[in-house]
């Protein structure tokens, strides 16, 4: 497996497991796909987002098909920019439980180091996402509150729990 910074060039590949990631994820992600599918120009919207500074989107790869994906966004406000925040952490179901995610953060996690001025982490996952929660923790992150009802998908709500790292 190999973690690198996407590029243009990914665009497709990202944007296919993206509309995956919300078909078979729903409650991890505030998008759904039924609003992603309608997006016009998308592939070029996703284009677009990598190359947007203070925007740093990895991927994960075996044998060159994209498996993962975790976006890290500094924070543009100049009060706030001692923060970046981790979005669309996504493992294919076939890949979970080899490391992918892991990696993948160590990558979001050590560009957030090289990053002057930025001082903290912070995620949102499911409260109900334990493996999600267990690797995090691993990581490093500590949970400072939990929003109830954050999300609703089908008429069932779910909590997110947000946690926070100091690099």
């Amino acid at each position: 497996m190999k973690v690198r910074l996407l590029t243009a060039s990914d665009a497709e590949e990202y944007w296919k497991l993206r509309l995956e990631a919300l078909m078979f994820s729903p409650e991890a992600f505030a998008s759904s796909y039924e609003d992603a599918v309608k997006r016009k120009n998308a592939i070029e919207q996703v284009k677009e987002n990598f190359k947007a500074e203070g925007s740093y989107t990895f991927g994960a790869f075996t044998d060159d098909v994209m498996i993962g994906m975790v976006t890290l966004v500094q924070e543009s406000y100049k009060k706030m920019s001692h923060k970046a925040n981790i979005f669309a952490m996504y493992v294919t179901s076939r890949s979970r439980g080899q490391g992918t995610g892991k990696a993948l953060m160590h990558a979001a996690i050590s560009k957030a180091n090289e990053i002057e001025g930025v001082e903290k982490l912070n995620l949102t996952v499911v409260s109900s996402n334990d493996k999600a929660k267990k690797l995090y923790e691993r990581l490093g992150f500590t949970a400072y509150g939990t929003e109830t009802r954050a999300l609703q998908v089908d008429g069932v709500f779910y909590n997110e729990d947000h946690m926070e790292l100091f690099v």
